[in-house]
């Protein structure tokens, strides 16, 4: 596809347009995403509601087409990561600039593209569903707080939109993905007692006391990355944030890390809590230090059914439009598919075009031609879920 001939799709356009709002989470910034949405589909006569659970000030969107059975959910958070470093950027995160046949911009893959591709399956299919050629409805979910493990989605399904099939369009290269790690956050805090740094003896650095504990945690990532999912992948416990100390001439009397403990499928969160509880009062009994630790986060695991309907619609038209293989997949990070299949009785998978190694990058990208065979593949499993009924 030209660039010009890019510029022209109305996909393209729809997720230029997405991309060029700015919708950073954290902090939240999901609102002008949100209301974009929202006048889009009632631009385009689709009916529309904002939800403003559980946050009033971060507005979801939910649109529907029909009001037949069975009910197709297509998911897409509207929030993105935050861009970072400007400087780090070669295209402007907002910019949503086209090189080589591909689009560049801060949740161009994750996932305003996928959230783009269910408003315009929505849009294309409406047609079919109000002249009844097709028998059922479609649902599109436009949640805030994916990046943050925040239960939009769960709002969403609580307040009745939960359909009968859910496809959480995240970016899998349109492997048909069933299993996902979860994760928690944990911050685990070293205390010490203050003092001026002229007399270094006279409180107890908690930074320096803090060593031990940052040895055995990375030995313990060691340990986890031993471990192996055949979907998913190893374990892992990522360190990912630290801070310590209130000015450059005092002793810190408490120094904060965070670690990031990647779960998998079959596990839980509380086997986790468990789990590194136990490994932190071992590393304070063996070097004698004070640590206080909490739970700050978590993200539920997804070990969904390999055979389920939408999975297997999905595999069949993958591979036949896109030649992508029918195998059992999983990924290594979270998705909020985890609130269909761990709350409800709706089978759900996590499929969508775009590689997901592009998710927080520097100039995240997607190719334009992948992203456009994805739109068709979509559509035609649309088509068949809602048309067909599960044997």
């Amino acid at each position: 596809m030209s660039e010009t001939g890019a510029r022209s799709s109305e996909l393209v356009e729809l997720v230029s347009d997405l991309v060029s709002i700015e919708s950073e989470n954290p902090p939240g910034n999901e609102k002008p995403a949100a209301e974009f949405v929202a006048n889009w589909f009632e631009e385009e006569g689709i009916e529309v509601e904002t939800v403003t659970k559980p946050f009033e000030d971060r507005p979801q969107v939910v649109a529907r087409v029909g009001s037949g059975d069975p009910t197709l959910v297509l998911n897409g958070h509207t929030d993105v990561y935050p861009a970072g470093d400007r400087s780090g950027w070669d295209h402007d995160p907002y910019g949503a600039e086209i090189e080589d046949g591909k689009l560049y911009g801060r949740g161009s893959v994750d996932m305003k593209l996928g959230l783009s591709l269910a408003m315009l399956t929505a849009k294309n299919l409406k047609p079919e569903i109000e002249s009844g050629e097709l028998d059922g409805s479609i649902i599109v979910h436009a949640p805030i707080g994916q990046e943050t493990g925040d239960p939009g989605t769960l709002a969403l399904i609580e307040e009745g939109y939960a359909g009968d099939y859910a496809v959480v369009l995240e970016p899998t290269q349109m492997e048909t993905v069933t299993s996902n790690k979860g994760l928690a956050w944990y911050d685990i805090t070293v205390n010490g007692e203050p003092g001026h740094s002229a007399r270094p003896d006279s409180g107890v650095n908690a930074i320096e006391e803090a060593h031990p504990l940052i040895g055995r945690l990375l030995e313990y990532d060691a340990e986890l990355r031993d471990q192996d999912h055949e979907l998913v992948g190893p374990g892992y416990a990522n360190l990912t944030q630290i801070e310590g100390g209130l000015t450059g001439n005092m002793i810190p009397e408490k120094m904060t890390l965070r670690m990031e403990r990647r779960f998998f499928p079959s596990e839980t969160v509380e086997e986790m809590d468990e789990e590194v509880g136990a490994l932190l009062e071992e590393i304070a009994a063996d070097n004698d230090l004070d640590i206080e630790w909490e739970r700050v986060s978590s993200y539920e695991s997804t070990d969904a059914p390999v055979d389920s309907y939408p999975a297997e619609v999905f595999r069949n038209h993958s591979s036949d439009t896109a030649g992508v293989s029918t195998e059992p997949a999983g990924r290594p990070w979270a998705a909020d598919t985890r609130w269909f299949i761990n709350h409800t009785d709706v089978p759900a998978i996590t499929w969508g075009p775009g590689d997901s190694a592009q998710c927080g990058r520097y100039d995240e990208h997607f190719d334009i031609d992948e992203a456009e065979t994805g739109l068709e593949i979509l559509q035609d499993a649309a088509r068949e879920i809602i048309t067909t009924a599960e044997d």
